[in-house]
């Protein structure tokens, strides 16, 4: 079994940081990728970074130069972080954490959300 949990998410004023940390329990496949995606209110699921299996990092065009993803697996604890900086109003979201697992395919596995808030 795949749990995932994300932490760090709040509040913070425009230009401040936040730190999203993803503890990951259970069997993932570092080939399937892992990452960070978001959702704004009443819009899909956006890819805000991601760590592919040969090792690629991607962001979404609007967080580049801002936020750096990294994955840590330091005493047996798997963990993906997003460290954020110089946030916007418009990176108001929940953001989630992902990663897989290969059965066949590349299964999905998703932690519950964080609310990211940034005020004026």
């Amino acid at each position: 079994q795949v749990h995932l949990a994300e932490s760090g998410g709040g509040s913070v004023q425009a230009g401040g940081s936040l730190k999203l940390s993803c503890v990951i329990s259970g069997s993932v496949d570092y080939t399937c990728g892992m990452g960070w995606y978001r959702i704004f209110p009443g819009k899909e699921r956006e890819l805000v970074s991601r760590l592919s299996g040969d090792g690629t990092i991607v962001y979404v065009d609007s967080v580049k130069g801002r936020f750096t993803i990294s994955r840590d697996n330091a005493n047996n604890t798997l963990r993906v972080d997003l460290e954020m900086n110089s946030l916007k109003i418009e990176d108001t979201a929940v953001y989630y954490c992902q990663a897989a697992r290969r059965d066949t395919v590349c299964r999905d596995y998703w932690g519950p959300g964080t609310q990211v808030t940034v005020s004026s």
